[in-house]
């Protein structure tokens, strides 16, 4: 007879919730929620876009918000002009009523992805503290690159008139933008799952545990790494895309060092090289400021010491406690 795993029985269980939160939020009254939900999804598409990197391909990147606020100054910026109808690049990009979703998210994510593949190309060819140094100098770069552009807000950032426009879909309506995320997420996961247990993930995860070996085969490491940090750049750039819609607003500190490190936090939390766990990190670490930040400005005091006994006495984050130890792809 067939007795499903705890593993099988964590994924069963966060599936139908989480798609059956938007209801039992309305039926509870408690529908603001919903938006909080929404910003778990788009933490945790990002956190497992770094646990790609991380978990599996051994690269601890602290500059992985770069690709993240990118993808979130593409759509603003571009929205930016259609509204106000003043070209960009001396011509007018879209106007406004596009379908701006079918246009700008892609764009988001391919600028995402030429980007990683310039920094992957230079910073690749280096490995542990001098890979973290090059991810981290790339994204302040960019932070401060962001910063002097006062045609779009500088420091104060840049808001939008309203979320963009996908046929079908009332994205101003938080429920429609919450199962928009969660079917990204989804897909993306799913995605991610194929790769690492494909030939791709076997290498990506040989290079970690010893690259010359690897190259010692006759495989190209290098050219597999960069496909993974590319890929995963390209899933943070979705991402920012989703969080500039959501928050109607981005600024430089979206793409800052310390935010890399937040998503960093994330993924150990959860459980890094599990793809699952890092959802499970997000939510924690977002529930958790939501409901300490209600009665003190400094909770990270109470969340730093909760985040050392998980890496002290839980190797694979909340996800190994809850699903055991066995090492899982999921």
């Amino acid at each position: 007879m067939f007795r499903p795993s705890r593993k099988w029985l964590l994924l069963i269980f966060t599936i139908i919730l989480l798609l059956l939160l938007p209801p039992l939020l309305q039926l509870l009254g408690e529908e603001y929620l919903i938006s909080l939900a929404s910003r778990i999804l788009i933490y945790a598409l990002v956190a497992v876009s770094l646990d790609l990197m991380l978990g599996y391909g051994g690269m601890v990147s602290l500059g992985h918000a770069a690709f993240f606020g990118i993808g979130a100054y593409v759509v603003a910026v571009f929205s930016h002009h259609s509204f106000d109808g003043t070209p960009l690049f001396s011509w007018p990009f879209i106007l406004p009523g596009t379908d701006a979703v079918l246009l700008l998210w892609p764009l988001a994510i391919l600028i995402s992805a030429l980007l990683a593949a310039m920094i992957g190309v230079l910073s690749l060819r280096t490995s542990g503290m001098h890979f973290i140094m090059i991810t981290l100098a790339f994204a302040q770069m960019l932070f401060f690159f962001f910063v002097s552009l006062e045609a779009y807000g500088g420091d104060d950032g840049l808001s939008l008139f309203e979320r963009n426009r996908l046929p079908g879909f009332d994205l101003s309506n938080d429920t429609h933008f919450y199962y928009l995320c969660l079917a990204l997420l989804g897909a993306f996961v799913l995605i991610a799952y194929r790769l690492v247990s494909s030939r791709f993930g076997m290498v990506i995860r040989g290079s970690r545990d010893n690259e010359k070996r690897m190259q010692a085969l006759g495989f190209p490491t290098f050219r597999y790494k960069l496909a993974c940090f590319v890929i995963a750049g390209a899933a943070a750039g979705l991402a920012g895309a989703l969080i500039a819609n959501h928050t109607e607003y981005v600024s430089p500190g979206l793409m800052h060092w310390t935010h890399s490190g937040v998503i960093l936090v994330m993924v150990l939390l959860g459980g890094s090289g599990t793809l699952f766990g890092p959802i499970l990190g997000a939510a924690t670490f977002l529930i958790l400021e939501e409901v300490l930040s209600i009665y003190t400005e400094h909770w990270m005091l109470y969340l730093g010491p909760a985040l050392i006994l998980v890496v002290l006495f839980a190797r694979q984050g909340i996800y190994g406690m809850l699903a055991g130890r066995e090492r899982n792809n999921v």
